[in-house]
């Protein structure tokens, strides 16, 4: 990497020139940002770790026969209801979310119960576990001054504790703010077209989440960026590396991890001049516990000690590969591969309005369909044309 280059491209703040008409926009960690409260918000890895860890210790799960569990109802207070499982020392009393989950296993509207009084929505309920053809569920309870039910699942529900998520991050990330190469992200002056790697970690700026359902981390490599390229006015094409994964220790959602390249990162957490996406999911079945730590942790790790030439050369390589040199090469390679007419124009006229000139290569063509993708409204339609665009890459590579 040209340092020189590089340190010619940072302003009088230490930012980084970018280009972000390129690639895809994520909205996933703008959806978390947008949502969280702020004791959902931390500011570290470490103050993350600590509540998550802390909860899980204060947790135990069991299998439990539904026949032999107890509904109990209060004629004092219509709103409360709790259940008796055999060998608890007190009632459990379950949160929202459980009571929904609970309902959910023996086939009962959870709408419909929450309406009824505590009483009466208890004999539905006990009569749906004295009939429930499964015959078990596997609860998770936590004692924290109170005992509340936090899940009801099937019995063969693999539980991957948000701790354990969050602590593989921390061996790649640390603290998360800096003291390793992975840290929070910066933010995208959009009046300059500056990405700025070095800003305060605040409620606004973090982007360390965790609610009494799921965990959500998202981090960067953004002090270290990586030239692939160059732009037409002949400045370096900037990327960074980032990476988010998510779980659910109660059921919510499963375990996933994405990586990629991006260019910038905005004040409301959108990714910019995303490159290279790769995701992926663990559901919590009978052996996920075992497939994050042999798939999803050591996947993490890899990525985070990866070399970035295999996505340097890659890109390089769809840089060089010329397609196209005619107006009807150019229609020819785009309609055989399922674009429209109309499409086809509109990401021929694209590359011409951001290139200076009409696509050649692989790589034009990929930044065309991808800035077609961005305009879209619909999800499966802009992530159909994402999907496409990143077949073409890859087979450049």
């Amino acid at each position: 990497m040209n340092m020189q280059v590089l340190d010619a491209r940072r302003d009088a703040s230490g930012g980084y020139k970018v280009d972000v008409t390129r690639g895809e926009r994520v909205g996933r960690v703008s959806s978390e940002w947008f949502s969280r409260p702020d004791d959902e918000r931390f500011l570290s890895l470490g103050e993350l770790a600590a509540m998550v860890r802390g909860r899980a210790d204060h947790s135990r799960s069991r299998l439990v026969e539904t026949s032999r569990i107890h509904v109990e109802a209060s004629r004092s207070n219509a709103e409360r209801l709790a259940l008796v499982l055999p060998g608890a020392d007190a009632p459990v009393e379950p949160n929202h979310w459980s009571f929904g989950q609970l309902a959910a296993q023996i086939g009962a509207p959870a709408a419909y119960l929450r309406q009824l009084p505590a009483a009466l929505a208890g004999i539905n309920l006990q009569y749906g576990l004295t009939s429930h053809r499964a015959e078990q569920i596997k609860t998770f309870e936590t004692d924290d001054g109170r005992v509340e039910l936090r899940a009801v699942t099937g019995p063969d529900y693999g539980r991957i504790y948000d701790h354990e998520l969050v602590e593989a991050v921390q061996r790649i990330a640390g603290n998360g703010t800096g003291d390793t190469r992975w840290k929070v992200p910066g933010v995208l002056d959009w009046s300059r077209g500056v990405y700025n790697p070095r800003v305060d970690i605040t409620k606004d700026t973090t982007t360390l989440y965790a609610s009494d359902r799921d965990v959500f981390l998202f981090l960067v490599d953004d002090l270290n960026p990586i030239e692939v390229g160059r732009l037409p006015d002949g400045t370096p094409d900037l990327y960074f590396r980032g990476f988010y994964c998510w779980n659910s220790e109660v059921g919510a959602k499963t375990l996933g991890i994405a990586s990629f390249y991006l260019r910038a990162v905005c004040q409301n957490r959108n990714l910019w001049g995303v490159e290279d996406f790769q995701e992926i999911t663990i559901r919590h079945s009978k052996y996920a516990a075992s497939r994050f730590a042999h798939e999803a942790a050591s996947a993490l790790t890899r990525f985070a000690n990866s070399s970035p030439m295999p996505f340097i050369n890659g890109i390089k390589a769809a840089r060089a590969k010329i397609v196209a040199r005619t107006d009807e090469d150019r229609s020819d390679f785009l309609r055989n591969r399922g674009f429209s007419k109309a499409e086809t124009a509109r990401i021929i006229d694209t590359v011409l309005a951001e290139e200076g000139r009409k696509p050649e290569s692989i790589f034009d063509f990929v930044q065309g369909i991808t800035a077609l993708a961005r305009d879209k409204p619909h999800q499966d339609a802009r992530l159909d044309l994402e999907g496409r665009a990143k077949k073409l890459l890859d087979r450049a590579a």
